[in-house]
């Protein structure tokens, strides 16, 4: 059954979502709840966070996938997502069953207003401009590595891969 509350705050945030003109599209629910709102959260570094906002019973489920799982140095990923936890908002980085890395957070019913969404939308933004670039240095570095010796060997635009120059750099020392 779903309660008033919930379909307030389910409105709630469709209306901040439409205030804020960000993408957005409805999916269906699991046991005939309110649909999941998936917005497309942007920012400067990872375009696009697909972020899901899933309205039940007794509050909102907030998840946003942030990357793969990381393909080597797990530990240095690791360590740098449970530092980063500690200053997030809201929110905190998990993993799924997979090892793929999400943005998780949960809200009361009664917690949920534009000012309140506001800062979660502000906060995945913050995190993922702020910690995309370095989860792939520490969890991709070698695959960063061959794609830019392979783009520079067939003339390929080097354009995304500017901001890891560096990587290519300190392997050449």
């Amino acid at each position: 059954m779903i309660s008033a509350a919930a379909e307030e705050a389910h409105r709630l945030i469709e209306s901040a979502v439409k205030e804020a003109e960000l993408d957005y599209a409805l999916h269906d629910s699991e046991r005939n709840g309110l649909p999941g709102i998936v917005v497309a959260v942007p920012a400067e570094r990872r375009f696009i966070t697909n972020t899901v906002f899933t309205v039940s019973v007794h509050g909102v489920r907030i998840e946003g996938f942030v990357c793969r799982n990381p393909e080597e140095n797990h530990e240095g990923v690791y360590r740098y997502l449970l530092r980063r936890n500690r200053k997030l908002y809201g929110l905190a980085y998990t993993l799924d069953n997979l090892g793929d890395i999400y943005l998780i957070g949960r809200m009361s019913l009664e917690s949920v207003t534009a000012d309140e969404l506001d800062r979660i939308f502000g906060q995945v933004v913050d995190a993922v401009d702020r910690d995309f670039n370095a989860l792939l240095e520490l969890g991709f570095r070698s695959s960063i590595q061959k794609e830019w010796k392979w783009r520079v060997k067939r003339g390929e635009s080097l354009k995304n891969l500017q901001a890891f120059q560096h990587l290519v750099e300190d392997e050449q020392d």
